[in-house]
């Protein structure tokens, strides 16, 4: 079973993400905070993290710029999330795929098994 890290501080998209997700049979871990990503996926070693571009405590290209910094995490698979079209910033930063949000969440498994395949 893949693992899938969200990272996102919307309460509301995040528990309806996880549901889908554990639905489509994706083992999920959830973060809310931008600081917490790089020990919870060295600790869980998620398979592909979905992360939204905007969180509380910092943006989430940031995240994504330490993750591809990262000496063990650097070739982890990243979708970025956002509801503006930041496509060329995310792209940029090594993310591999973006969506702008609202996306439909029956999107995902096809993006995912063509990322982690």
């Amino acid at each position: 079973m893949a693992k899938v890290m969200v990272v996102d501080d919307d309460r509301t998209t995040v528990s309806l993400l996880q549901t889908l997700l554990e639905l489509d049979g994706y083992d999920v871990i959830v973060v809310g905070r931008g600081l917490d990503v790089i020990p919870k996926a060295e600790a869980n070693r998620p398979d592909i993290i979905l992360m939204d571009y905007h969180l509380a405590d910092t943006h989430g290209v940031d995240v994504l710029r330490d993750i591809r910094a990262h000496a063990t995490l650097n070739d982890l698979p990243v979708v970025m999330a956002s509801g503006m079209d930041v496509t060329d910033e995310v792209m940029a930063a090594g993310a591999n795929h973006f969506m702008v949000k609202p996306f439909d969440p029956s999107d995902l498994p096809i993006i995912f098994n063509k990322l982690i395949g």
